[in-house]
C-alpha cells in the first residue's frame, strides 16, 4: 500500500514560543504605574506528591494515590523603589502581622504589549522580604525580594 503525501503547508505563519522577558505583575488596589514592573518572577509551580499506600496482607504491592498540590512561593525581584505602596503592604503585614490577602496577576506581553498569557495568584500574601546586600567595593543596583504565598493559581484569560 503505498504512502499517501504529506499534508499541503497550512496558511497560518510558523508558531514561535513566547519570549520569558516581557511581563507585569499587578496587585489589584496596590500596584501603580511603576510598582509593577519587576526583574524577576519565579514560582509559578505546582506539584502532587504520591501518597504510597502498601496492600494490607499482601506487602509486594503498593498504591500511589495521589495528594493536593503543593505550590510554591510567588518571588519577585526588582530594584528598590521608594514610597512603594506595595512594599507598605508587605511591611504592614510582616511587621504589624495584619494580612490582607489579594488576587495577583502576573502578565506575559509580547513586543506589542498584548497579552500572550495570564496566571491569577488566589488569595496572596507577603511572607518574606529581603533587600539585596550593600556592598562598597560593587557597582550593582539595590535589590529588592518579596514573596507572597498563596492558595493556588490558575491560567486566565
Amino acid at each position: 500500500m503505498p504512502i499517501p503525501p504529506p499534508p499541503p503547508p497550512s496558511s497560518q505563519a510558523a508558531y514561535y514560543p513566547p519570549v520569558g522577558f516581557y511581563f507585569r505583575v499587578n496587585v489589584p488596589g496596590i500596584t501603580g504605574s511603576n510598582e509593577g514592573n519587576f526583574q524577576e518572577v519565579s514560582g509559578l509551580t505546582a506539584t502532587i506528591t504520591p501518597l504510597e499506600v502498601k496492600e494490607g496482607g499482601e506487602n509486594r504491592f503498593t498504591h500511589r494515590l495521589p495528594q493536593p498540590p503543593k505550590y510554591g512561593n510567588l518571588v519577585l525581584k526588582r530594584g528598590m523603589l521608594t514610597g512603594s505602596m506595595l512594599i507598605n503592604w508587605v511591611q504592614k503585614s510582616i511587621n504589624l502581622f495584619s494580612f490582607k490577602p489579594v488576587p495577583v496577576v502576573v502578565t506575559l506581553m509580547n513586543a506589542n504589549r498584548s497579552t500572550v498569557a495570564s496566571w491569577q495568584f488566589v488569595n496572596a500574601y507577603p511572607v518574606a522580604l529581603k533587600i539585596s546586600e550593600f556592598k562598597a567595593q560593587e557597582n550593582t543596583i539595590a535589590l529588592e525580594t518579596l514573596e507572597l504565598c498563596y492558595d493556588y493559581f490558575q491560567q486566565i484569560a
